[in-house]
């Protein structure tokens, strides 16, 4: 079996770098002014003890300081898959493979924090995408899964 290289930090496709980038220009140019006039409005109806809106405007600030953290923490230490390499399956590629039961499905190989099974992209530490990961076009792959092992082929590499 192929030995797989341990990356630090936050495995990202440039899709996924670009979207989180947007959110935090969304919040730091928009939500955070949003939020310190709701601050100065709420100020300004006086006893801060009993107003409920001053509590939720701050409750808001918090939340939105909280993710704009995140976000810059994340976009920091975020290494960006280069999906170009189509020889063997890496993060950022799409793969088609075939089941046992010569079912084909098509995923996108995605870093953990984009994972959505609806829209078919597969972590690359699902049970799947580590086992694909680092092999070629037409290798059968034995999947480890908490439901039991299968095999798949690797039909294609986008």
């Amino acid at each position: 079996m192929k030995q797989k290289e341990k990356q630090e930090g936050i495995i990202l496709t440039a899709e996924g770098y670009l979207e989180l980038e947007t959110e935090l220009k969304e919040l730091k140019e928009v939500r955070r002014p949003e939020v310190i006039k709701s601050l100065k409005e709420a100020r300004a109806l006086g006893d801060l003890s009993e107003n409920s809106d001053y509590d939720a405007a701050r409750n808001e600030q918090a939340q939105v300081e909280s993710r704009i953290k995140e976000l810059e923490y994340k976009l920091e230490h975020a290494i960006i898959a280069d999906a170009s390499k189509k020889e063997v399956v890496n993060v950022g590629n799409t793969v088609s493979i075939k089941y046992d039961d010569d079912e084909i499905e098509e995923y996108k190989i995605v870093g953990s924090l984009e994972a959505d099974p609806f829209e078919n992209k597969i972590s690359n530490e699902s049970p799947i995408g580590n086992a694909i990961l680092g092999h070629k076009k037409g290798e059968m792959v034995e999947v480890k899964s908490p439901n039991g092992n299968f095999m798949v082929t690797i039909e294609e590499i986008k």
